[in-house]
């Protein structure tokens, strides 16, 4: 499998010319999943935070040129890390909005790591997941159908939020303090899975 380094991300970011306020909730996207993959190793030896952080870093690539372009920025961004010789990144990013499946049963994915990262931080802050998914509905359910779809990714991100959680020693209210902590004691300041 192939998966970009940290640096090899920025190069990306740099190079797509991504906005400085879309970088910034990329990074913190990328610490929370970090935390998450520590915190869930010993239930899901098998995670790879290498390729979880990686996409999770690069999980809005093609965000800025969407407002332009009006394009899908899951789907493209999907794309273009696949094409650039990360498929399985790319599968992560084309699925950073909403999950192919919800699974209940199954281990923690990747996938479901990155999905859930992105929708607990609103610009570069940790939030509850409830003002996250307000923001989106205030932001993006301006049309019935994007409201009924906003409302079954609501449902599947709480279902993804208890699968989660139960396998951790802290509640997801604890989550923005802990990653408070976290980066105070430098734990995350550029400090990628690669020196995991």
């Amino acid at each position: 499998m192939n998966i970009p380094s940290r640096t090899e991300c920025f190069k990306l970011i740099k190079k797509i010319e991504m906005m400085d306020h879309i970088i910034d909730h990329s990074i913190m996207v990328s610490n929370i999943a970090l935390f998450i993959c520590l915190k869930l190793k010993k239930h899901s030896p098998d995670l790879d935070i290498r390729l979880t952080t990686s996409a999770a870093l690069l999980h809005d690539i093609t965000k800025t040129r969407s407002f332009d372009t009006k394009e899908s920025h899951p789907e493209t961004g999907g794309l273009m890390l696949t094409r650039l010789g990360y498929p399985e990144v790319g599968n992560i990013i084309r699925q950073h909005v909403i999950l192919d499946s919800y699974e209940n049963d199954s281990p923690v994915s990747e996938q479901e790591i990155v999905n859930y990262s992105d929708k607990r931080v609103l610009h570069d802050k940790v939030v509850p997941l409830k003002k996250r998914l307000e923001y989106i509905k205030l932001r993006y359910g301006t049309r019935k159908e994007f409201k009924d779809r906003i409302q079954m990714m609501w449902a599947n991100t709480l279902d993804l939020e208890n699968k989660i959680f139960c396998r951790l020693d802290i509640t997801p209210g604890q989550l923005s303090e802990c990653m408070t902590q976290e980066i105070k004691m430098g734990d995350y300041n550029g400090n990628g899975p690669e020196n995991i």
